[in-house]
């Protein structure tokens, strides 16, 4: 397959490289900032660029088979009207170009979800990361109105930990731990298998322990 991973240079994107790089899969990483990979292989294409350029974007999504969207947020705890912006170039372009299938990394306290989880996320992380989530609750609507095969990843707190593969998905699972968590290797490691055996077209499973 070959795969164009967005926000490639961040924790989770790295992640999501090593796992498909694993699984032999061609992958284009697109980043800001080329010195912040720090995966380096031959056989990754690296593209340099700016998420909020429509002409960059539609410049390299063609000849790609799926995109993984793992964009980070520019400035923690406040909106970034950047990343909403190269969301939208990512989906725009991907119509125009008919590259359908897209993973969207997101949160599980948006609000469609955040009552599947334990008190600190239902009731107390809303309220630091009330930008955070509103952007991703924006970026989520504007790939639902897509007509691409999207899938909306809502994991819990990342962790740096190991990929363990003990994990659990669906839209209508839940927890009550208090404070959540999974590593970012075991959210790559259902990306890249969501690619792979898709089970979630068009859908926003959550992922817990």
């Amino acid at each position: 397959m070959r795969l164009l991973v967005f926000g490639a240079s961040g924790k989770t994107g790295h992640e999501v490289l090593r796992e498909a790089l694993e699984h032999g899969h061609s992958v284009t990483a697109f980043v800001r900032d080329a010195s912040r990979l720090a995966i380096r292989d031959s056989t990754i294409q690296v593209v340099e660029g700016d998420i909020r350029d429509p002409a960059t974007v539609e410049a390299v999504v063609p000849a790609h088979d799926a995109v993984v969207c793992a964009l980070g947020v520019g400035i923690p705890l406040k909106h970034d009207h950047d990343v909403i912006a190269g969301v939208r170039c990512i989906v725009h372009s991907m119509q125009a170009h008919h590259v359908r299938r897209l993973i969207y990394l997101s949160f599980i306290g948006v609000h469609e979800s955040r009552a599947s989880v334990g008190i600190v996320l239902r009731y107390i992380a809303p309220i630091p990361l009330r930008y955070e989530i509103a952007d991703h609750e924006a970026k989520e609507a504007l790939i639902r109105a897509s007509n691409l095969e999207w899938t909306i990843v809502r994991p819990p707190k990342l962790t740096g930990g190991p990929r363990t593969g003990r994990y659990r998905s669906g839209e209508t699972i839940s927890t009550w731990k208090l404070v959540p968590m999974i590593s970012r290797a075991d959210v790559a490691h259902f990306i890249v298998r969501e690619l792979a055996e898709p089970s979630y077209i068009k859908c926003a499973p959550r992922l817990l322990h």
